[in-house]
């Protein structure tokens, strides 16, 4: 079982490049927005219950996934380097797996913000996140998070024997996932 974790800012690219890894490796792809999504019918992510059931949802996907035959799962998230609660859960999701025999890749993107806008208005992007189809909305989010948080890593910050940075910038998703599969042979 392998576990990649793709994490990174808002729009720098961690479902798309998901989205063609999943392609080249036959691995389940599970967006962050897949769990917030469906939440949101009925709770704002923002509030505690909502934040609760997002939370279980991802649990429970975890669990029965660590348990399975599948080949891996590709998990995106946000990771806010200056909370310690991020970097736990990031460490418990990882520990789930690796108790089970399983093996955990990380993978940090990288854009600069004038892009991030702009894919923050793709139509994939779009089409799967239903909570970011409010463009101002999810812009002036996407600003004020990147002003509130450090959402990429400082040099030699992360220790991870399987650990990548790709700075995708300029470049495009499917050869990002190739990077990806090269690096770890997946």
């Amino acid at each position: 079982m392998k576990l990649v974790i793709l994490f990174g800012p808002q729009a720098v690219g961690k479902m798309t490049i998901g989205q063609h890894l999943a392609a080249k490796t036959n691995m389940k792809l599970f967006h962050n927005h897949m769990s917030i999504d469906l939440v949101s019918h009925f709770f704002d992510y923002g509030t505690p219950a909502g934040k609760r059931l997002v939370n279980l949802i991802r649990r429970e996907i975890f669990e029965e996934v660590s348990r399975s035959d599948l080949k891996g799962l590709i998990f995106t998230y946000v990771w806010a380097f200056d909370l310690q609660s991020d970097w736990d859960y990031i460490e418990q999701v990882a520990a789930l797996f690796e108790s089970r025999g399983g093996t955990g890749y990380y993978v940090e993107l990288e854009a600069d913000m004038e892009q991030r806008i702009q894919r923050n208005k793709t139509e994939n992007r779009l089409q799967h996140k239903p909570t970011k189809r409010d463009i101002q909305w999810s812009e002036k989010d996407l600003i004020e998070t990147h002003e509130q948080y450090r959402l990429n890593s400082l040099p030699d910050e992360i220790q991870k024997t399987n650990y990548l940075r790709i700075n995708n910038t300029d470049l495009d998703a499917e050869s990002a996932a190739e990077m990806i599969v090269s690096r770890f042979a997946l």
